[in-house]
């Protein structure tokens, strides 16, 4: 599964030029968008609830959750108009990292809202992932993805962009048959998250 990605071609995009192509691709006539996030530690500069929670105050990083309601009210809005179909499937690894135990909350507000969110447990995929991890990638349409890239320190640094159709395909109907296999977002999160006290940090390498 994901052997034609892991040998593919791709151009590399700065974080604003894969915004830049992202949007332009979106709007222009797609009919679905998958999303398959896998790593475990990432940084969210600008969020105020990660901020929060970076700094140990969990209480507040989830209250501060719910500023981003109408920020994703409106991007489902958007994608409903479009015609667009969004699926997400979020690879989560045990013991939960910190940083996967705030993202479950905020995924839970998406969710909420409308978004099609699945888990996967990591432990389950061991046979898929032999070789490499699955990829960190968006998928919008047949036409194009981007490998979501970041860099040394956790920040997101852009994408790499792929076109080629047959690459495009496959990593598409590996998405579908994982898909099919995840959790149901909310009996994941009510079982493995939500019984979870707050999470201790240790200085830097939980959230990087």
């Amino acid at each position: 599964m994901f052997e034609s990605f892991q040998g593919g071609t791709s151009e590399r995009l700065d974080r604003p030029s894969y915004h830049e192509d992202f949007r332009r691709h979106y709007e222009g006539g797609i009919r679905f968008l998958k999303k398959l996030e896998r790593g475990q530690f990432f940084k969210e500069r600008g969020f105020p609830s990660w901020e929060a929670f970076v700094v140990g105050e969990w209480d507040r990083a989830l209250s501060l959750i719910e500023e981003k309601r109408e920020i994703y009210a409106a991007q489902f809005r958007k994608a409903a108009e479009l015609g667009i179909l969004e699926r997400r499937l979020r690879v989560v690894e045990f013991p939960v990292t910190p940083y996967v135990q705030w993202e479950l909350f905020v995924l839970r507000l998406r969710v909420e809202l409308g978004d099609n969110i699945r888990v996967m447990d990591a432990r389950k995929i061991s046979d898929v992932e032999a070789d490499h991890l699955v990829p960190e990638v968006v998928i919008l349409g047949d036409e194009v993805m981007y490998e979501v890239v970041y860099d040394d320190d956790g920040n997101a640094a852009g994408a790499n962009r792929i076109t080629d159709r047959v690459t495009i395909e496959e990593t598409s109907e590996g998405f579908d048959a994982l898909y099919r296999r995840g959790e149901e977002f909310t009996e994941f999160f009510d079982r493995e998250i939500a019984p979870l006290g707050p999470p201790v940090l240790r200085h830097g390498a939980d959230t990087a």
